[in-house]
């Protein structure tokens, strides 16, 4: 069965959570240079996922295209990077577990309000698509995209050049006035537009809402697209304590906040920031119950 077999089947399918913040934890602040310099904390992190029972894995390969690399001084090899990160990911996967491919911002703003055309963004991201299809991951999740634009060249340089299905997921910074992307984009225009480019899912992940209000974007995600819905909100609002970004949202609450993101019309759940296996499971077992 492939990917958009089971998010057809109508069972609600699970994503893992977040990698980063379970990286912060360890002492690994790296994020995709952990693939390269501490691949067994990575393995061990996609290992406890597996273990709680998700669907699929994603690669540890967020923001791994070349824009963000260079400008960022990351000081990786893009083909390195993302073929580990899709190794791992497979390494750790059971047999009916599906990896995904993660692709996300180039950190850097397209023209007018920055230097970037989208050719260039288009072009950085055909070249991390094609080295994680070589690399075997299942489907691509395009995901915590703050501008439409941005994420509309990337679901061109996927779709254009390969037949793996394609998520695309928005990172809301506010419910209000039709559901807000920190660009200005409403749920409706991204649902809308996203639709339109021929994404295989929509959906809406990270952001700074927690999950009910999460569960209020994906019903305006819903009344303007027919293809299925994926919601990943992190666990809880960001606090800032002292200078450290906290997520305290309890297993037990975000699961609610999950439940909630499905009453509205979610296909697909899993975690963002802050979110452990522990959140994880919580939905698992809430799931079992149904």
């Amino acid at each position: 069965m492939g990917f958009c077999e089971l998010v057809k089947s109508g069972n609600t399918v699970l994503l893992d959570g977040a990698m980063g913040t379970q990286l912060d934890k360890r002492g690994l602040m790296g994020r995709g240079r952990n693939n390269l310099d501490a691949p067994d904390a990575v393995l061990e992190i996609h290992q406890e996922y597996a273990r709680c029972g998700c669907d699929a894995l994603t690669t540890n390969t967020l923001t791994m295209n070349r824009i963000y690399i260079e400008t960022h001084n990351v000081g990786v090899e893009v083909r390195d990077v993302n073929r580990a990160g899709a190794k791992l990911a497979r390494q750790a996967a059971g047999e009916k577990q599906y990896v995904l491919g993660d692709i996300s911002s180039t950190g850097k703003l397209l023209e007018p309000y920055g230097q970037y055309k989208e050719a260039q963004f288009y072009a950085a991201f055909k070249e991390q698509a094609e080295i994680l299809s070589e690399a075997g991951v299942d489907a691509f999740i395009i995901e915590t995209m703050f501008d439409l634009r941005e994420a509309l060249c990337a679901v061109r340089a996927c779709k254009d050049n390969f037949s793996l299905p394609v998520i695309a997921s928005i990172a809301f910074a506010t419910k209000e006035k039709g559901g807000r992307t920190m660009m200005g984009n409403s749920a409706a225009q991204c649902a809308g537009e996203l639709t339109d480019a021929g994404v295989d899912v929509v959906g809406a992940n990270c952001g700074d809402i927690d999950p009910a209000a999460m569960a209020e974007i994906v019903g305006m995600l819903k009344s303007a697209t027919t293809v299925p819905i994926l919601a990943q909100p992190n666990a809880g609002r960001p606090k800032l304590v002292g200078a450290q970004t906290v997520f305290d949202m309890a297993p037990e609450s975000f699961e609610e906040g999950i439940f909630k993101c499905i009453g509205a019309g979610a296909n697909i759940v899993g975690g963002c920031c802050g979110t452990t296996p522990e959140h994880i499971l919580a939905i698992v077992k809430n799931l079992k119950k149904g």
